[in-house]
Order: C-alpha cells, then structure tokens, then sequence
C-alpha cells in the first residue's frame, strides 16, 4: 500500500547528505562520546546571539501582557519592522529600499520558495551553479521547476558565465545564485555579476519576458580579508534578495528572513503582491512575530566575527599540514575541499573511521569535494588534526 506520493517517497530514498551524516553522527556519539567525534557536517552556528537580542528579548517579554501582543498581522510583517529593515537595507544594498519593496518570510527558504511560487510556471527552469544548497532542488521542484545546475570552475568556484549563457533558454525562469556561497565559500565579484546582468539583460530582451536574477543572501555579514560582497539590485533590474538573520544574529531557530525586490523593477508592486500571496498560500501566513520584534530592534549587530576568522585560521593550518588541496574560502563558515582519490563518498567514509563528519560534494551538486563547516569550537578543529592526516595517508 502506497502511503506516500512517489515524489516524496523518492526523495525519502535519496535524503540529503547532510541528514545522513547527522544519522551516522548521532551513532558515533553514542559509541564514543560527543568529545570523541569531530562534527564538521552541519552548518548550525554555535555562537551566542549578540546583547542586542538579549536586550530586545526582554523589551518584548514587557508587552506580553497587552492584547493582541503577538497576534495576526498583514501577511507582509509588522509594518515597524519593515520600515527598520528598509533603512538597514538601504545602506547595505546601495540602493534606497522603500518598506513597499520587502516581504518578512519565514527565513530565506520562505523567502525563496514564495519568490518561486509567485514567478514559475510547471516547466519552467531554474539555473543555478554548482555547487549549490542541497534544498534548491526540493524548493524549485515544489512549485512545478526544474533545477539545472551549471558547475562553476575548477576549484576556485568563480562563476563560468559562458556556460551560464549557454545554459539559458526560453524555459529558463531563474538565476539563483548564494554569495557567498554554501558550501565553497565562494564570494562572486563586481566583475562577474556585472557579466551575469549583462547576459541576462540580453536574453529577457529576447524572450520577451523576466529572467529574473535571484541572489540568496544569509551569508553576507560573513566575508573575511576585506572581501565585498557587491549588491546585485544595482546591477540588474529584475533582481531579488533573499536572506535571512539565521546566521548574522544566531536567531537560525527563529525562522525571520525577507524577500526583497529591486525598487527599480519594472512591475515591481505586481511581483511583491505576488510574492505576499505565495507566503500565504503555502501556509507560512507570516513571519514569527516575537522573531520579528527581535530583529527591529537588534538590526545592526551581529555575532562576533572575530570568532568565526580564528576558526578559519585554524582549519586552514590542519588541512595544510595534512596535504588537502583546497581554495580558501572568502565567505560563510564553510571549506570545500578536494576529495583525495576523488571518490568523495568513499572519503567522507574513511574520515567517519577517524570519527570526523564531513558531507560528500556529491550532495552539493559537486562529486570530488568534501564539505567542512568551521561554525564548530576551534579545540574540534585542533583534536581533528590527527585524523585528517591519517585519512589522506590511506588515499
């Protein structure tokens, strides 16, 4: 007897790397102790949230008391947090952002998947480089799309726009681009967001109707060495931010993202009224309100950085001293090395021997890479020293 759709069945016999490696995790723990496994395989930030959370926290347990303290709200979000967002985004984007132009979602995965279902038609693609969030796939295929991925170049992971371009058809809906990018670390420059608009301008041109550009954005607090993360609402008219403050504020449970649409789109209040009926009808109603009081108030802080440098610092000096190639990564907590051997499932698998969770880059779209988050104490970074370098001397 079928219980389930045959999509959701597939996708319960193929479920994620990440979980897989969280299940094995769970075993290795209760096997060894949790001081003797090395997790680097789920990308949970571990820091506390900064005081301005926990100031904000106790503003609003003074209001619980009044009515309607945490009750319905417009489906876009409290109007105070939207018109706060706005500010701060105007700033960090480069362009002015009018409370009009945003959506509160339910994290970056509301805010992606009600841009989805507001824009697809059953059929229509979405592009996106390799490698990529393992969800895109699930959040794209919810709404009738299919993904199709285009690898990035070698090892460095910039973007390879001329296969971008070739990848572009009349069925083509999205580009959806993460910079910086889970799992590589990628940060995509001036230079090649530049390149993407202007290719994109030329095929919407064509079609006759919006490629739009869709940029998914939670890592962008988190660049080291200077790096910018240039904002893609300059650049191209038919542009979309996606993020979330999961990890900039450590609220990941929290679940408080947006959706913003480029003040300078054509049609602009038709796609973001599309997108506030998407956050309805898929059930997401609204933003966590307690989340979203949190976030007016604690906008323009963040976790400590400085925290999150030294980890990367000292992952960089175990996989070197254990001879992984690898590029360094500009951007989130993540490394993306080469897989020794290149059989990237068969090595994550030798790791588990040395009790060090990694996820295979099979799982990102990606086969010959491993995936390392640094958002881990950095003592686990240290104690995994011996056994990454035991791994790579059996391969």
């Amino acid at each position: 007897m079928q219980m389930l759709s045959t999509q959701v069945q597939g996708y319960l016999k193929s479920s994620s790397w990440i979980r897989k490696m969280f299940e094995a995790g769970l075993e290795l723990k209760a096997k060894y102790g949790e001081d003797a496994v090395c997790d680097f395989s789920l990308g949970n930030p571990d820091l506390a949230p900064p005081r301005a959370v926990a100031q904000a926290l106790r503003e609003v347990a003074d209001t619980a008391e009044r009515p309607f303290a945490f009750g319905y709200m417009p489906n876009f979000g409290y109007p105070a947090t939207r018109q706060a967002l706005a500010g701060h985004l105007s700033r960090e984007q480069g362009v002015a952002v009018a409370p009009a132009d945003l959506v509160l979602t339910c994290g970056a995965a509301g805010a992606l998947n009600s841009i989805l279902r507001a824009v697809l038609e059953p059929g229509d693609e979405v592009l996106c480089p390799a490698p990529y969030f393992v969800e895109y796939a699930f959040y794209v295929q919810n709404h009738g799309g299919t993904l199709r991925p285009v690898p990035a170049k070698p090892l460095t992971f910039e973007l390879d726009l001329a296969a971008m371009e070739a990848a572009i058809t009349a069925h083509t809906r999205v580009v959806l681009i993460n910079s910086p990018n889970n799992p590589s670390g990628a940060v995509y420059t001036r230079a090649e967001l530049e390149g993407l608009a202007a290719i994109l301008a030329r095929k919407t041109a064509e079609f006759g109707r919006p490629v739009y550009l869709v940029a998914d954005e939670p890592y962008r607090f988190l660049v080291f060495d200077g790096c910018e993360v240039p904002s893609v609402l300059p650049l191209y008219p038919y542009a979309l931010v996606a993020s979330s403050f999961s990890k900039s504020l450590s609220l990941a449970g929290e679940r408080v993202g947006y959706a913003l649409v480029n003040p300078a789109m054509p049609g602009k209040d038709t796609v973001v009224a599309g997108i506030v009926l998407a956050n309805r009808i898929l059930g997401f109603v609204n933003a966590p309100a307690i989340g979203q009081m949190l976030v007016e108030r604690a906008l323009g802080s963040q976790v400590n950085l400085a925290v999150y440098a030294e980890r990367r610092k000292a992952m960089t000096t175990v996989l070197d001293e254990a001879g992984y190639t690898f590029t360094m990564p500009r951007g989130a907590f993540y490394f993306f090395p080469q897989a020794p051997g290149g059989d990237d499932v068969a090595f994550c698998a030798a790791l588990q021997e040395e009790r060090i969770l990694a996820v295979p880059g099979s799982g990102f779209g990606c086969p010959g890479f491993f995936r390392l988050t640094f958002c881990v104490g950095e003592e686990v970074i240290r104690r995994s020293a011996e056994g990454f370098a035991r791994a790579m001397a059996r391969f």
